[in-house]
């Protein structure tokens, strides 16, 4: 079948994905911590009830104050301390120029269970425990992953491995590009932006969870990043509108367990095969 970089690639992605502009901001107040600013002032001349009224509506608003510059740094410091988290979404995939669709959760110690997809085309299972790859793939992604080979060979392939379970040393070669889609530290561990420009937008969820908007511009680039408002100022999702890398990716199940459980039953031993 046919190899690629593609979870490298992939991986590259969503580290720039998931911090783009939250570091590299300018320095000046956005709109909207211009405005927090002349109520401060305003309410200091006002009578004890309006203060205390303009006191409470500034509670209630999330990161009263904050400039988007202010509160893109404390969600790229939240996030990346993450102990674990689930990232699924739709990215491009330069070699192919199709899109890879990734649902994963993954923690600090390797361990990562989910799924992948290119194109639509199929679907493969993976899990990493330890220092084992298990990977299941369905008949069409394996197909698909085949195509240009001769029909002989993609079909002893789909009859040997469709719907089972594979397993092979997370370390050798052939399994490096699928296990960086484990590596949170490299995802998360070098966050850093280039971004010129973050302001304040509305206020939203992400399912069900609240968020705020923050609006960053970098070139001609329009990126959209959600921040919980609640808890933790993880970031919630990524809207690329890049012309080279657009997509969408949320991040969820922040600090919660990663059911990376080795499969049982049969469970065909690659290595075996290839020693």
């Amino acid at each position: 079948m046919r190899r690629s970089n593609r979870g490298t690639a992939l991986t590259a992605l969503l580290i720039a994905a998931a911090t783009v502009g939250l570091t590299g901001c300018q320095s000046g107040q956005d709109g909207d911590g211009d405005a927090g600013t002349s109520k401060t002032s305003a309410s200091a001349s006002a009578p004890a009830s309006a203060s205390a009224s303009a006191s409470k509506a500034a509670a209630a608003e999330p990161f009263a104050g904050l400039t988007g510059k202010e509160i893109a740094d404390r969600a790229v410091e939240a996030t990346s301390g993450a102990r674990s988290l689930r990232i699924a979404g739709d990215v491009s995939d330069d070699e192919s120029g199709g899109t890879i669709r990734i649902d994963m959760a993954m923690d600090r110690q390797g361990e990562c269970a989910g799924t992948m997809s290119l194109d639509g085309q199929g679907e493969a299972e993976l899990i990493k425990t330890g220092d084992t790859l298990y990977m299941k793939y369905d008949e069409r992604f394996l197909r698909a992953q085949s195509e240009g080979e001769p029909a002989a060979e993609t079909d002893a392939a789909v009859d040997m491995l469709a719907g089972r379970w594979t397993r092979m040393a997370a370390t050798g070669q052939d399994a490096k590009d699928m296990a960086a889609f484990c590596d949170l530290d490299g995802m998360l561990g070098d966050a850093e932006g280039a971004g010129q420009d973050v302001t304040r937008g509305e206020r939203t969820d992400v399912d069900g969870r609240p968020a705020l908007l923050l609006h960053e511009k970098d070139g001609a680039d329009r990126n959209t990043l959600y921040v919980a408002t609640e808890g933790k100022p993880y970031l919630l999702r990524f809207d690329s509108e890049s012309e080279k890398d657009p997509g969408t990716i949320t991040f969820s199940a922040y600090d919660e367990p990663v059911a990376a459980k080795a499969p049982t039953g049969d469970v065909l031993d690659l290595d075996a095969l290839g020693g």
